[in-house]
């Protein structure tokens, strides 16, 4: 009877250590995600409010944004070239969140999410990779695409068919 004893209370002290963890992992991803929402929240704000510094502080120097227009694939560096013109003149981009999933790694060092934007082209969606180094996350990776209602796709192909072909000969060549 003694060894069932020993036997259940070693299963039960398994299954509390386990429990234990889960609980600690939630705690970290709760903590973490409240930090992503800040710094991607911040960033957002520091566009309309044309902060520039403080927009670009947000991104990693290696970070790459993909705006809406297939040429658009910039690094950290170009990204920086084509923004200075619009937060010089007090009018960069107000891209205001209105839904976002955020993902942590198992190890808690990368963060992925998704989002919906209330902006002056409609609603859009941003996507992302984040990464954190000495206790900061930063933004490596940033796709802002235009949503596309499925009833209205067929008109937006036609509309895009002209400038797409020009753009994938260029490609291709």
């Amino acid at each position: 009877m003694t060894k069932y004893i020993y036997l259940l209370t070693a299963i039960l002290l398994l299954f509390a250590c386990e429990n234990n963890q889960s609980g600690k992992k939630a705690l970290m991803d709760k903590g973490e995600k409240e930090a992503i929402n800040k710094v991607l929240d911040a960033w957002h704000k520091n566009a309309s409010e044309t902060k520039y510094d403080a927009y670009f502080d947000a991104m990693s120097g290696s970070s790459v944004f993909i705006g809406t227009d297939a040429k658009e694939n910039w690094n950290n560096a170009d990204f920086k070239t084509f923004s200075k013109p619009f937060f010089d003149r007090g009018k960069a981009w107000d891209f205001k969140p209105v839904k976002r999933n955020i993902y942590v790694s198992a190890d808690g060092n990368f963060a992925w999410f998704d989002e919906l934007l209330d902006t002056w082209m409609g609603l859009c969606r941003g996507s992302g990779v984040l990464s954190k180094t000495d206790n900061v996350w930063k933004i490596e990776h940033y796709v802002l695409s235009v949503t596309i209602p499925n009833t209205h796709i067929t008109e937006v192909i036609a509309i895009k068919k002209e400038m797409d072909s020009i753009f994938l000969r260029k490609l291709k060549n």
